[in-house]
């Protein structure tokens, strides 16, 4: 006989550890993920829901106002810092080695007032604003069709980098217009005298010197234009001591003329209102970075058209008056009761979830404007100190997935363009000495080199890398190859 098989059910207690996640931290999360585009629609559609939650119609307080200065906070270093900058004004007023009296010069690339407005949520994009442009100028229509083409060949920072003789032959093959390469320049010229400075230049050195032509004249503006006529690369290469040596200027002299020189944008296309690529999408920054000529840096949340919110005063009452009947309530009130207070714990749980993103969002920019912050004092990307998301987390306290939900899909507005968030953090790469260098400056650095070189003997990898060290980058020929990919630059054979 088979043998008689039996099922037994038995109940048992075992202990897990297991992270549950409440509807109110999920809301959190929801609401600091997204961008204040999408965040304003989702207010309106939370008060189109719940009828318990209502505009304030008191005087909206500021919120987010955030002071970062390069100098510190205690008596002694900020007496110290006062002195300083002191001793930089009165150097900047012997500069030269006659007497005369030079204007100190307080803005950035021009006049504080002169700055570009940098506007956003309009249809006009980068080259429409340039178009505009065109009909201030007295052209002949043909001149206005190069004109065009020539806005239509900048590259995404505003400079041109394409030749001229490249130009004349498209113009002649495709658009039946016959001009000279001379005829091509002059026009270029009118479309180099458009706002903002550094428009159309051919090169970072032309760039640099088209913002300097249009300060007024001084002792200073006569220094800069040495430096960057005769002296670029000391410039570039950051030699300043041989660079004040060849001006026959003191240390602290040296230092106001590069100071003065690191404000000049060197990327003129993003200060009008385009994040680097040609993307129509209109952006709207979540921060607002403004950094003084001093060092201080500011920034506050964009509140965009979110109104202040607060739980209606009705639903408030009614639900003080059920709660103090509710023994003598019949099943009808009951319910009122229940969807009454529904509403008003939703309503107070999206205030505080609303609350609770501005106060991350402002401690997170808080600490990359303090990682970064000599990036938002000069815009040289060669600033970005190597910065992950677990170095923000650790500074501020937060999650690391915190973090990254306030670093996805948002950006900033800074002096130096408008930039997402994702632009301030990149890996570090460590030398054999242990010194850490950021992956972004040596890609810039290397950029640099390969748009630099002859296009008839570009550089192999292994003399690219020996270029790199020169310039106090060195990195493994490998490692040269793998972020000229990164980069999207093709092999020296397939750059002639």
């Amino acid at each position: 006989m088979a043998q008689e098989q039996i099922q037994e059910q038995r109940l048992a207690q075992q202990q897990k550890l297991a992270q549950t996640i409440t509807q109110q931290q999920l809301l959190q999360a929801q609401l600091i993920e997204l961008p204040i585009t999408q965040l304003t629609e989702r207010v309106n559609a939370e008060m189109d829901d719940n009828p318990a939650l209502e505009i304030s119609t008191e005087e909206e307080p500021e919120y987010s106002e955030f002071s970062e200065s390069s100098e510190q906070s205690d008596s002694a270093d900020s007496y110290e810092q006062e002195e300083r900058q002191s001793a930089l004004d009165a150097a900047l007023e012997s500069i030269g080695r006659d007497d005369e009296e030079l204007p100190v010069y307080h803005g950035g690339m021009s006049n504080q007032e002169e700055r570009e407005e940098m506007v956003y949520g309009q249809s006009q994009s980068f080259y429409d604003q340039l178009k505009e442009q065109v009909g201030m100028v007295d052209l002949t229509e043909q001149e206005q069709g190069v004109m065009e083409y020539l806005i239509g060949s900048l590259d995404d920072d505003g400079l041109l980098r394409k030749p001229l003789h490249s130009i004349v032959d498209e113009l002649a093959i495709y658009h039946n217009i016959d001009m000279t390469e001379q005829e091509v320049e002059r026009i270029l010229h009118k479309l180099q005298e458009f706002d903002p400075a550094g428009i159309g230049a051919r090169s970072l050195q032309e760039c640099l010197l088209l913002q300097i032509q249009r300060r007024e004249p001084s002792r200073l503006k006569e220094l800069m234009q040495q430096t960057v006529v005769n002296h670029f690369e000391l410039f570039t290469k950051k030699h300043w001591e041989r660079l004040g040596q060849q001006l026959g200027l003191t240390d602290l002299q040296t230092e106001m003329l590069i100071k003065e020189l690191r404000k000049l944008n060197p990327k003129p296309g993003t200060s009008m209102g385009e994040v680097v690529g040609r993307s129509i999408q209109q952006i709207t920054p979540d921060f607002i970075i403004d950094t003084q000529d001093d060092g201080t840096v500011t920034f506050s949340l964009n509140a965009g058209d979110i109104p202040e919110l607060h739980v209606s005063q009705s639903f408030t009452d009614t639900l003080q008056e059920y709660q103090t009947n509710k023994e003598n309530m019949s099943r009808q009130l009951k319910e009122a009761l229940l969807y009454t207070k529904k509403k008003v714990d939703a309503a107070q749980g999206f205030i505080e979830a609303i609350r609770m993103r501005r106060h991350t969002l402002t401690i997170t920019m808080q600490a990359i404007i303090q990682w970064q912050h000599r990036f938002f004092e000069d815009g040289d990307e060669a600033s970005l100190r190597p910065m992950i998301l677990k170095d923000i987390a650790e500074k501020t306290g937060l999650d690391l997935s915190t973090v990254s939900r306030v670093s996805n899909s948002k950006y900033a507005q800074t002096r130096w363009g408008t930039f997402p968030l994702r632009y301030f953090f990149s890996d570090g790469y460590v030398t054999a000495d242990g010194e850490e260098l950021s992956t972004r400056e040596i890609k810039a650095a290397l950029r640099d080199i390969i748009e630099g070189e002859d296009k008839r003997k570009p550089l192999s990898d292994d003399a690219l890398k020996e270029e790199l060290t020169k310039r106090g980058y060195p990195i493994a020929r490998r490692t040269v190859a793998k972020y000229r990919e990164q980069l999207g630059i093709p092999i020296a054979r397939l750059r002639r």
